[in-house]
């Protein structure tokens, strides 16, 4: 098969690789069954009229004029492979056009809500700090070393949204026998009821929580709207753990409401990343941090591969794309995370 009879696909996935998301078997198939073009994301319109005007799909996210789309007549689909959704493309035009957005962003559903149940273990049992003493020679035996630890098991969990994240984080939840409450303003109760969490406010969950777990996505409507108010009414000694996006929450009130010990806290993602050297957050008593890498896993990355794959074939063949979520227009112009710096 020729180049020309092979449908044509501008590669431009970064922040991510074509090796990355891709198996050898898988990048195999890619090349075999289409045309790839690699480009430079920041200059796509670069690429000529030719190749513009036979590109069937877009891997990545690459910032897109009007002008550019109106010269790829045969474009129908972006395949966004980093998972963010970035204004950086005329989504009324592509939604117009029926051209698909999609996103993979889903592979990282079940890592994250491990290592958030992870994180929970270890700020409700002391590990961190129980091993951390043993080190250093200062351990404390039996009932001794429990003074502040509890059960997950029966206790209150609250979980600030419920999209693909907050789905994955109830169901490693789901053997401990606790009462799950889910603040998210964008889902009406049927689908939470249905997912066997309880609806509830943001105050409800703030308030009524031995754990509150933040999956949100940042959006024109969120950032930074959990404050020192917000850290205030939480229980005391509850712990607060943020595995979505820094942006949702101001983290220097949350570093104060873990410095005065009213919560303890755990996060994997940050303001700046990375994070400077010198960031007191570094050396926060009560604070677990992970430096963003609760979901980048190999395997996380190589199924967005599959998925790129199993999207582009159904689409070849004139059906939907089921595997990549879409993004939908009401929306996605409100999407306000930053894209992934480092993997």
């Amino acid at each position: 098969m020729t180049n020309i009879d092979r449908p044509l696909a501008i590669s431009a996935p970064e922040p991510r690789t074509l090796d990355l998301i891709f198996t050898d078997k898988a990048r195999a198939e890619l090349h075999a069954k289409y045309e790839i073009v690699e480009a430079d994301p920041e200059n796509i319109a670069a690429l000529g009229d030719d190749i513009l005007g036979r590109a069937r799909y877009i891997i990545g996210q690459p910032p897109l004029s009007a002008e550019t789309l109106a010269k790829m007549p045969a474009l129908r689909s972006i395949l966004n492979v980093e998972s963010n959704l970035l204004n950086n493309m005329p989504y009324d035009v592509l939604f117009e056009r029926g051209i698909h957005v999609v996103t993979t962003g889903q592979v990282f559903a079940e890592p994250v809500a491990e290592i958030g149940l992870g994180f929970a273990l270890a700020l409700a049992r002391g590990i961190v700090d129980a091993d951390v003493s043993f080190r250093e020679g200062t351990e404390l035996w039996g009932g001794e070393g429990n003074a502040s630890a509890r059960l997950i098991a029966g206790s209150d969990i609250g979980i600030v949204g419920f999209g693909d994240l907050g789905r994955a984080l109830r169901r490693v939840l789901s053997g401990f026998r606790a009462r799950i409450r889910v603040f998210d303003p964008w889902l009406p109760r049927s689908i939470l009821e249905e997912n066997s969490v309880e609806p509830a406010s943001l105050e409800d969950v703030l308030t009524k929580s031995d754990f509150v777990f933040v999956v949100a996505a940042v959006t024109s409507e969120n950032k930074g709207f959990l404050g020192a108010e917000a850290f205030a009414i939480m229980r005391k000694g509850a712990a607060f753990i943020l595995l979505s996006r820094a942006d949702v929450v101001d983290f220097d009130a949350l570093m104060g409401a873990v410095s005065s010990g009213h919560i303890v806290a755990a996060s994997d993602v940050y303001p700046q990343e990375p994070l400077p050297a010198d960031h007191p957050v570094r050396k926060l008593k009560g604070f677990i941090r992970s430096a963003h890498r609760a979901g980048a896993l190999d395997g996380a990355f190589k199924k967005m591969g599959d998925m790129v794959l199993e999207d582009m074939d159904l689409m070849d063949r004139g059906l939907p794309p089921m595997r990549c979520k879409r993004a939908e227009r009401e929306t996605v112009s409100r999407m306000r995370s930053k894209p992934v710096a480092v993997n």
